[in-house]
């Protein structure tokens, strides 16, 4: 066999089977998706059974190897591997070899020791946060010049997906697990205290009055995990912009914008309804806050579209879905897409780069993302996937399922609804995080603020300066 890259191991096709989520993207086996990467230890064990399974397998010496890295563990680590499994069986020029790295953060860790280099792999999954950083490192090659090349029409995928991993006009990355934050409620709670099941709240307001009315000695009425997405979700449906510049896109970003008005009235709102007690903190681990919500410890929380499979299939009770919360102050303006791309590693020979992009080609086909929509929960990138007999049956099944789709394709366009681009976005969720902590603990919400505001700044500007 050709290889493309180096590989540590002798590594092939994996099939197995699979469902679940991304801890926001480090996916765990319980059912999301979003962008933060904490993989547990069954993940991980899971992945590597996996791998040794792979080396069982044999594929034809003639077929050129394509190292693929990613950050899916446990049952979508599964679900990845069965993709592409039947992408290396559709034809016989091509294998595509999956390696787990684990989360996002310590794939992107991985992906900068190597980028650049011969033992790079050909085709790397990278977290949305990752796309500054990927577009300005010079270690990969923008897709768009394969889809010019091949003349490939990406108007059949999803524009709202589409235009984060587009920079003047270009598209950098082709899109993979996309995702976006959804409101979970206990329907059976909301009967017993005399609400509406099929009316869910939508603004500050009415999800601060549903949580007065939801909460008793055993359960909070609302909880939001120690994420930074949820917050930059509440700040774009507002139509205000993270950064400046375009959110970054029309010029290099030099501070936060998120520390207006729009900004404190998301800390205003999570401050009364923790000070009111009708609101509960559960830390950082998606697990936790999912576990509270299936014990029937809190009656609404925030999660990932990827999650509701999982939750539903989980829970001994009713479960729906509803769009993100917006301010009461304004018309609801949309969501940034959450999850991942995939991009290809620059300095591979063309005949590699051909079997890179006829990959990425097969997995945007209707019938693939119908798979993969149906298995994961993620949205299709090809929405001609959810015409298809299969997916319409599967969204009269689970009907909360059509719920994102309907929340992603209503955004309206807008640098706020494209989403930020700064090589720094880690770092300013972790502030984010922090401030949000400090304010469940009695901090003021404009000292909060200013905290996550200040500490972004700081991450901006050390980074530009070293980037000089």
């Amino acid at each position: 066999m050709k290889k493309a890259t180096w590989l540590a191991g002798s590594m092939a096709v994996l099939a197995l089977t699979a469902c679940a989520d991304q801890n926001t993207e480090s996916e765990t086996n319980t059912g999301a998706a979003a962008s933060d990467g904490n993989v547990n230890q069954a993940d991980e064990e899971n992945s590597e059974a996996n791998n040794e399974a792979g080396e069982e397998e044999t594929v034809s010496e003639d077929a050129l190897e394509i190292e693929f890295w990613h950050a899916m563990g446990g049952g979508l680590g599964d679900t990845l591997e069965e993709l592409v499994a039947d992408y290396n069986a559709s034809q016989d020029q091509y294998v595509i070899t999956p390696e787990y790295q684990g989360s996002y953060e310590e794939l992107l860790t991985q992906y900068r020791t190597v980028g650049g280099t011969e033992t790079a792999p050909g085709l790397v999954q990278m977290f949305e946060v990752g796309t500054k950083y990927m577009i300005d490192s010079g270690y990969i090659t923008p897709v768009q010049e394969w889809i010019d090349r091949e003349n490939y029409d990406i108007s059949q995928l999803e524009e709202n997906i589409l235009t984060y991993y587009m920079v003047d006009d270009e598209l950098y990355s082709m899109p993979f697990n996309s995702s976006t934050p959804v409101l979970m409620y206990n329907k059976d709670m909301f009967e017993a205290a005399g609400l509406d099941p099929d009316n869910p709240p939508e603004t500050f307001s009415e999800i601060a009055e549903a949580a007065r009315a939801l909460t008793n000695e055993d359960t909070y009425g609302f909880s939001m995990l120690g994420h930074g997405w949820f917050f930059e979700q509440m700040i774009s449906t507002q139509g205000v912009d993270f950064v400046n510049n375009d959110n970054g896109r029309s010029d290099l970003a030099t501070e936060a914008t998120f520390g207006g008005e729009e900004g404190l009235r998301v800390f205003e709102w999570l401050s009364d309804m923790t000070e009111e007690g009708t609101m509960n903190y559960y830390g950082r681990d998606w697990d936790d806050i999912r576990a509270a919500f299936q014990n029937e410890d809190v009656a609404m929380y925030m999660d990932s579209s990827a999650g509701i499979t999982g939750a539903i299939d989980n829970a001994p009770f009713e479960i729906g879905a509803s769009f993100v919360p917006h301010a009461d102050e304004i018309e609801r303006n949309g969501v940034i897409i959450g999850g991942a791309s995939v991009w290809m590693s620059d300095g591979i020979s063309e005949e590699e780069q051909a079997a890179a992009f006829d990959f990425m080609r097969w997995f945007n086909e209707a019938e693939t993302q119908a798979d993969w929509h149906m298995n994961t929960g993620y949205f299709a990138t090809n929405p001609a996937a959810y015409e298809l007999d299969r997916v319409v049956e599967a969204h009269e099944d689970v009907p909360q399922l059509t719920v994102p789709i309907t929340q992603l394709q209503e955004t309206i366009p807008s640098s706020a609804t494209q989403g930020a681009l700064i090589s720094v976005f880690p770092e300013s969720r972790e502030q984010v995080v922090t401030a949000l902590e400090a304010l469940y603990q009695g901090t003021s919400p404009e000292d909060a603020l200013n905290q996550a505001v200040e500490g972004t700044n700081r991450a901006i500007e050390v980074s530009n300066r070293a980037a000089e």
